[in-house]
């Protein structure tokens, strides 16, 4: 998720409704696409299916930003440890405040990216604070007055990069 205050439409942002992305996580659907692209141009497509190998490095995040907005971006797992079984919703993986426009490595980095998946069903990501269990969203937006702007998501599923990005949460405890 992308916001700050302040589209075009596109007709996959109708599967933040389609995949329970609304109203779980978010009330309503972003206007605008939030491209996110990791290694070897593989992307976000508003819930199709990647595994944690695919997104365990820090994506290239692209909005149409303003020159002088300040944005913040929030990447969490709503489903976790499943879609099942969402306990843990929402696990913050990556939050980045303070982006100048569109200038994502002049931000400051709260959080940094781990991929997850702890089930061997599909859940989704989304592309949204010391526990990263039990993360909302919605709670931190209206807390610094935060609206929705752009926004993109994925299901994530178990592969064989899981047991990794657990031992490097295990580490940072």
């Amino acid at each position: 998720m992308l916001s700050a205050d302040g589209g075009v439409v596109h007709e996959g942002l109708a599967n933040f409704n389609n995949d329970g992305v609304v109203p779980d996580v978010i009330p309503v659907a972003p206007k605008d696409i939030l491209g996110v692209t990791y290694s070897d141009d593989v992307k976000a497509d508003f819930g199709n299916e990647l595994t944690p190998t695919q997104v365990k490095d820090q994506p290239n995040v692209t909005w149409d930003a303003m020159p002088d907005t300040l944005y913040t971006l929030i990447v969490s797992d709503p489903d976790a440890p499943s879609r099942e079984n969402p306990i843990r919703r929402e696990f913050l993986h990556w939050l980045v405040v303070n982006i100048p426009g569109h200038k994502m490595d002049e931000g400051d980095i709260d959080f940094t990216v781990t991929s997850s998946r702890s089930s061997s069903s599909p859940g989704n990501m989304t592309a949204k604070i010391e526990a990263r269990p039990n993360f909302n969203t919605v709670v931190f937006a209206e807390q610094h007055k935060l609206s929705l702007i752009a926004g993109n998501f994925f299901q994530a599923k178990y592969d064989d990069h899981v047991p990794n990005v657990h031992k490097k949460l295990a580490e940072e405890k």
